[in-house]
């Protein structure tokens, strides 16, 4: 068990969020390392809370593919693995294809705005170096245009799929060396639904997909020697 362990209180947070986004960062840094057991007693003691949100935070990590919860055996820090990777972001690529393809037609002059505001959002949030601020401002960047398609359905399933995104989100920002390419691509996506042009803004989000892929790839890979 790290010795880092801290939680990180959030006055407007329920406990079991504020366990949750503590053992969340603590895996995402490799504080908590794959194969590790999340022991309810151990971290309680560790937390200064009771089991009971440590115990709900587990089943959160769950959701996201952070840990794994053996019958009998308890909770484990997840690694991460090739095809479940390839899974989510397969159906990532074809959904977002669509989200961009959508918005091009109906994407309000008000969204652009906001769509270039977050964008610059992202920017600013590289500076901080911090995952969480990171992640959060990636997503709000993608919601403006998810939002854009004025498809609730199509709305629901990219939702759906943030939690068991998020690893792969994370694990990708977190390497410096592909903030100026997303900062670029995410320039290019915005600059394709302001022109409305479909063939072009659809390439450019199949790239996006495709380069996290590849780095996300590399690092399972390299996780696994």
């Amino acid at each position: 068990m790290t010795d880092h362990l801290e939680l990180n209180m959030d006055e407007y947070l329920p406990l079991r969020d504020v366990v949750f986004h503590t053992l969340r960062e603590a895996i995402l840094r490799g504080d908590l390392l794959p194969g590790e057991r999340l022991m309810e007693i151990q971290l309680a003691s560790r937390l200064g809370v009771s089991r009971t949100p440590i115990r709900e935070a587990i089943h959160m990590l769950e959701k996201e593919g952070l840990a794994i919860i053996i019958p009998r055996r308890g909770a484990l820090v997840a690694g991460m693995t090739e095809k479940d990777m390839r899974d989510v972001l397969e159906i990532r690529e074809a959904l977002e294809e669509l989200s961009v393809q959508v918005a091009c037609d109906k994407i309000t002059p008000e969204q652009i705005a906001l769509l270039k505001e977050n964008m610059i959002k992202f920017e600013e949030s590289l500076k901080s170096e911090d995952l969480r601020t990171m992640a959060k401002a990636d997503e709000e960047f993608h919601d403006v245009i998810y939002q854009a398609t004025d498809n609730p359905k199509l709305v629901n399933m990219l939702n759906n799929l943030r939690e068991p995104m998020y690893r792969y989100r994370a694990e990708y920002l977190k390497k410096p060396e592909n903030h100026e390419q997303l900062l670029a691509e995410h320039e290019a996506i915005y600059e394709g639904i302001c022109k409305k042009d479909k063939p072009a803004v659809t390439e450019v989000i199949r790239k996006h997909i495709d380069n996290q892929v590849a780095a996300v790839l590399h690092m399972i890979r390299q996780q696994d020697k």
